[in-house]
């Protein structure tokens, strides 16, 4: 099992990752919920090139993934759940759905402090809201949250097929709930009580603060209703609100080496948990 997943892991996700991003782009393509105001062939060249730039980074950066760290872990008896006696799927379980919760826990970290905020507001700088937008993060949030997961991973202990099965449903939910794609309104209802959908992040996108600091969840949807940060709709409604932030509003900031320096510029402006956001 050990060698199994260390020699599939790549494969399992890259094709994860190609399965997923088609499928979406073509649903966008059918039967897309907005219309969108800039092209992909402007946005989807500078944002995929973020990937490749972040990929690469982390490749040269981390000597182990997620994955092999786990295997680390399970071997030198590290961490919860190689401590404790439990059945195995019990620990799988549990291991992805408290991962999940640190993620979400991370999300909101990023919005507070007000340092961070200028690393994931590029995220959230993007003027449309589609399967691209799912994996658009400035490196430097790449590192540090790869940091936050190796030593979740860890402090947890969790079993390396866990933290696979994580890392494949972290990428493919950002994709899907970033995806600009029509869901039916009572399916759509049902749905986000198991996993955030599109209709449901997408107010996360807003460039209303009140609306930008809510439904932080990428995978499960239950820690924003536990937690009080689930707002369910937009103010403006899903195909007029504005997406985006109130800086960068430039379309030329969408390419890559504006990107890349938008942490550096300008200041963190109205939008971290904490600032006044009356009227917003």
């Amino acid at each position: 099992m050990r060698d199994a997943l260390l020699s599939y892991e790549q494969y399992i996700r890259l094709a994860a990752f190609c399965g997923v991003f088609a499928l979406m782009a073509a649903w966008e393509l059918v039967d897309p919920r907005r219309a969108q105001t800039i092209g992909r062939g402007w946005r989807w060249p500078n944002n995929l090139g973020l990937v490749v730039v972040d990929t690469l980074l982390v490749r040269i950066l981390f000597p182990t993934t997620a994955v092999g760290l786990a295997l680390v872990a399970e071997a030198h008896g590290l961490g919860l759940f190689n401590v404790l006696i439990l059945p195995a799927w019990i620990g799988v379980v549990a291991s992805v759905v408290l991962l999940d919760l640190a993620i979400y826990f991370q999300h909101v970290l990023f919005h507070a402090v007000p340092g961070l905020w200028r690393l994931h507001r590029m995220h959230h700088a993007d003027l449309n809201i589609d399967v691209s937008t799912g994996l658009r993060f400035h490196p430097i949030e790449i590192l540090l949250s790869m940091v936050i997961k190796l030593a979740v991973v860890i402090a947890l202990g969790a079993p390396a097929l866990a933290v696979l099965i994580f890392e494949v449903l972290l990428n493919a939910t950002s994709m899907f709930n970033h995806s600009n794609v029509r869901i039916p309104e009572h399916f759509d209802g049902v749905l986000r009580w198991f996993v955030v959908t599109p209709d449901m992040h997408r107010v996360h996108h807003s460039i209303l603060a009140r609306e930008t600091n809510s439904n932080f969840g990428f995978n499960l949807p239950w820690w924003d209703r536990l937690f009080g940060t689930y707002r369910a709709q937009p103010t403006a409604g899903h195909e007029a609100m504005t997406i985006g932030i109130e800086q960068f509003r430039d379309p030329r900031e969408l390419g890559l080496d504006r990107m890349l320096l938008q942490p550096f510029r300008g200041d963190a402006g109205r939008y971290p948990l904490g600032e006044r956001q009356l009227g917003q």
